[in-house]
């Protein structure tokens, strides 16, 4: 992997971020997280965690940054965008990041920091690395046959109908 170069504009966006993590505290509306999304060197998204505000466990500061960059650039691919962001990702975070196609993710704490402070994921990344029958939450496989039937309609789509679901103009 290519390591970046980090100059005073990287710096300057990190530096958002932790503002939006101080602020978070500071108001009382959520935990000590930030994240900036930023696309040809504009902010697109500068957003805190909200999990508490919002009784939204998924309302972490990468994910509402990807929502609301999403919202602002009207398109689920934020290919070419760099996201900002005051900790080392959880695996739910680093996992949209993935599907938002983000290219670079720069981060303040790292995970042993957050471990520290009270944030930890261990527990969740120790999970996913279990097969589905060893995990602490029950999962099984029902209603295969009904189920399939969507993939089955999406895989008879045209590639034109496709991308006009993907591009949200159908």
């Amino acid at each position: 992997m290519n390591k970046k170069k980090i100059d005073d504009s990287h710096l300057s966006f990190m530096r958002m971020a932790v503002k939006c993590a101080d602020d978070n505290i500071r108001t009382g509306k959520g935990g000590p997280f930030g994240a900036v999304i930023v696309k040809n060197g504009e902010v697109v998204a500068c957003t805190a965690n909200s999990v508490t505000a919002t009784n939204d466990p998924t309302a972490h500061a990468e994910v509402n940054a990807i929502r609301e960059a999403c919202k602002k650039l009207k398109t689920p691919d934020l290919e070419g965008c760099i996201m900002y962001t005051s900790c080392e990702p959880c695996p739910m975070c680093t996992s949209a990041i993935y599907w938002a196609r983000i290219n670079v993710v720069y981060y303040g704490n790292t995970k042993t920091d957050a471990e520290w402070a009270g944030f930890g994921d261990t527990q969740i990344s120790a999970e996913l690395g279990k097969p589905l029958e060893q995990r602490s939450i029950f999962f099984k496989r029902i209603g295969a046959s009904d189920a399939i039937r969507s993939f089955e309609q999406w895989v008879e789509l045209s590639e034109a109908e496709k991308s006009e679901v993907k591009n949200g103009t159908l």
